[in-house]
């Protein structure tokens, strides 16, 4: 079977990077096709050179990296540097990039690839907020029905939220984009925190990934040793949640999830709840099921599987 054909739309970010580095080491299942960037964790111009460090760091400078919004649609741009440090990669030492930036925008570089593409083969994984694709949606509607599926990382119903009480951070940063893709029509499934909080990596299963040798791992290893500094008042354990790299697991593993179909409908109303991701899980409303919700993870054989995949980069 052929690998499938994905576009990965980004904001670097350390779980950005393992999300990345799980996709490139896995090419016999994932084809990523490009690479697109957007302002979240931290600005634009960071995620996108930390998009160049990433696809260096993997051996693979011929994915193509494209530029796209800095702001959301409609708010202001909120980012996490009291995540993710100054640079949104911090902890890990890797070099400037050599590789340059391709000169299409990422919005005009998805309107473009979707719509050669045959209808159905290409997939979106947004694991920042979803301006770019919400932009896309905008400009070439036509782009919604060619799509096979929108894998995100995002929102959340039973933990609440990371960014509000109510809201998770992706989707708080750009609620109205959230709400266009969630209301467009196409295939949308979502690996909300209420899933990546089961998917908890520990020191120990770093331990092993940095024996592993390769320099893509103890890099990705040095990153995370970073990222568990944060959460702290949240997490009762050193092991903290790797976010983003259950969209990618979902793409290679979809059996290890718990998954149900629901409605669900973006708050883009109330001051208090913006961005929440309101989850019909009982099916009380009656509402088009829009969503395939990833609730938990089988998390032993999908850092398994992580592993061996980072490792086996250059």
């Amino acid at each position: 079977m052929a690998p499938r054909k994905i576009i990965i739309d980004t904001d670097p970010g350390q779980d950005d990077a393992f999300a990345i580095l799980f996709a490139l080491g896995s090419p016999d299942e994932l084809d990523v096709v490009g690479i697109t960037t957007v302002g979240g964790n931290v600005p634009l111009a960071l995620t996108s050179k930390n998009a160049l460090k990433v696809v260096e760091l993997a051996g693979r400078p011929d994915v193509p990296v494209h530029a796209g919004c800095p702001a959301p649609m409609v708010r202001k741009l909120i980012t996490a540097e009291y995540v993710h440090g100054e640079t949104g990669l911090d902890g890990a030492d890797l070099p400037e990039p050599v590789t340059p930036l391709q000169s299409e925008h990422a919005v005009n570089y998805m309107v473009r690839t979707i719509m050669d593409a045959p209808e159905g083969e290409l997939t979106v994984c947004t694991l920042g907020p979803m301006t770019n694709l919400a932009m896309a949606m905008t400009m070439e509607p036509r782009i919604v029905s060619r799509l096979r599926e929108v894998v995100l990382m995002g929102g959340g119903f039973f933990q609440g939220g990371n960014a509000t009480p109510a809201a998770e951070f992706n989707i708080f940063v750009d609620p109205h984009a959230a709400h266009k893709v969630f209301d467009s029509g196409v295939p949308v499934t979502m690996a909300g925190i209420d899933c990546t909080y089961t998917a908890l990596m520990t020191p120990e299963w770093l331990d092993r990934l940095r024996a592993t040798g390769s320099r893509a791992a103890i890099e990705a290893a040095n990153l995370a040793d970073f990222y568990r500094q944060y959460g702290t008042h949240k997490f009762e354990t050193p092991a903290r949640p790797i976010h983003d790299a259950c969209v990618t697991g979902y793409l290679l593993a979809p059996q290890i999830y718990e998954q149900r179909q629901c409605a669900v409908t973006i708050d883009i109303v109330s001051p208090e709840t913006i961005g929440m991701t309101v989850v019909d899980w009982w099916h009380v409303t009656g509402r088009r099921k829009n969503c395939n919700v990833l609730r938990r993870i089988d998390p032993a054989p999908f850092f398994k599987l992580m592993l061996e995949r980072i490792s086996a980069l250059p």
